[in-house]
């Protein structure tokens, strides 16, 4: 990703590494890029945008507006950094709240892929049945995603291919637990529906824990 930082340097030119790394939790952290500290900013980088770019791709289905999504994400973490306190879900949450709500706008500006236009897989030579069928229903799943509305495609997105837990992703969505529950029972209705218009099997739903 084209996410640029930079690095503290000693007195002989050469680079320093931070005094915080993985160890220190996220808060800590957020209160030294809040102070300007970017070797800080660049460990949040690392620790954080390999999921929020996977969450993107999955809503957006192209790679160059997720990198984009990623870039205003920690744009806007560098930005409100000062005024950054802990609550609810923490950074997480936080974190993927800015993505979904960038996310969001980009999809109501672009026009959707269609199952049309997506990748067609490389000839491999010749799948045994199942497995053959497997990824036939797995390139459905996904392209029945992109046809989802966008808080039922956020729901599936952070609870089944992020495993959150039904609290966070309430968090990220900014809902109640119950409101959460509902949109994700309807979110998974409505994603079994449109696999059923195109002849794929319930039973062949397998949607990521």
């Amino acid at each position: 990703m084209n996410i640029h930082t930079q690095h503290a340097r000693t007195g002989d030119g050469q680079e320093s590494c931070a005094p915080w790394r993985a160890q220190d939790d996220d808060t800590s952290l957020m209160a030294e890029v809040g102070r300007g500290g970017v070797e800080a900013f660049a460990t949040l980088v690392d620790r954080h945008s390999p999921v929020l770019y996977r969450v993107a791709r999955r809503m957006l289905t192209d790679a160059h507006e997720a990198e984009d999504v990623v870039q205003d994400c920690f744009a806007r973490l560098w930005q409100n950094a000062p005024r950054w306190t802990p609550s609810g879900a923490g950074l997480v949450g936080w974190l993927h709240r800015v993505t979904m709500n960038l996310c969001f706008d980009r999809m109501r500006r672009v026009q959707p892929v269609t199952a049309a236009t997506l990748p067609e897989r490389a000839d491999e030579g010749p799948l045994p049945d199942r497995i053959l069928q497997l990824d036939q229903t797995q390139r459905a799943i996904a392209a029945a995603l992109t046809d989802l509305p966008e808080r039922y495609r956020a729901a599936l997105v952070l609870c089944y291919y992020e495993g959150f837990t039904n609290a966070l992703a309430a968090d990220v969505l900014d809902l109640n637990i119950k409101a959460m529950e509902s949109l994700l029972f309807r979110a998974r209705r409505h994603l079994r529906e449109m696999l059923q218009a195109r002849d794929i099997e319930c039973r062949d739903l397998e949607l990521p824990a």
